[in-house]
């Protein structure tokens, strides 16, 4: 961790606040009213509960910093509840429980990659790439002359993720599918 003025603090940057929470800093806006003293205004997000508050800062108060590791890492399996992930570089594994990946590993199959950031060698959050491509093991008979005009079925893709798609996808096809909405982009190429 780094002490910082506030003054210092951009936009994406994280630090630890006074009640030892880490935030991320969504939005920054100093103000300085001419002869008046300067008002730092920043919108943080709580990286525990989500919450995004508007906060107000003198310039010269000191903040920490976090240092944040954003580890590449690569799925393997899942053992029980948990669900194992080697580090790219080091190939050591991390062992993530299913409260805290929640349904975001409907998103990977195994030898998928994803990124890990740490703080403080504990695990923070997971991101997922933007997106994915899965296969279709479930989902009504495609129709033969069938237009993506509007019209979807539900499907289930190889890891038990349910989505909509259009008409004309069948089982066994493989689809991109964004991660950040969870809707259908295309087929797989």
């Amino acid at each position: 961790m780094a002490a910082y003025n506030y003054s210092q603090v951009r936009k994406g940057m994280v630090i630890v606040g006074e009640d030892g929470q880490l935030y991320s800093v969504i939005d920054r806006d100093l103000n300085t009213p001419g002869n008046w003293r300067a008002i730092l205004n920043l919108k943080l997000k709580n990286l525990k509960t989500g919450a995004v508050n508007p906060r107000r800062f003198k310039p010269d108060d000191k903040v920490e910093v976090a240092y944040l590791d954003k580890r590449p890492m690569q799925y393997l399996y899942q053992e029980g509840d948990d669900f194992i992930f080697m580090d790219k570089e080091t190939f050591d594994q991390t062992t993530l429980s299913k409260e805290w990946v929640g349904e975001q590993i409907l998103f990977l199959k195994e030898n998928d990659d994803a990124q890990v950031t740490f703080y403080e060698g504990k695990p923070l959050s997971l991101e997922l790439p933007p997106t994915v491509e899965l296969k279709v093991i479930e989902t009504e008979p495609s129709m033969k002359g069938a237009t993506a005009a509007a019209q979807t079925k539900p499907a289930t893709m190889e890891t038990g993720l349910k989505i909509n798609v259009p008409p004309f996808v069948g089982v066994g096809e493989m689809v991109q599918i964004d991660t950040r909405t969870g809707e259908y982009l295309s087929r797989a190429k």
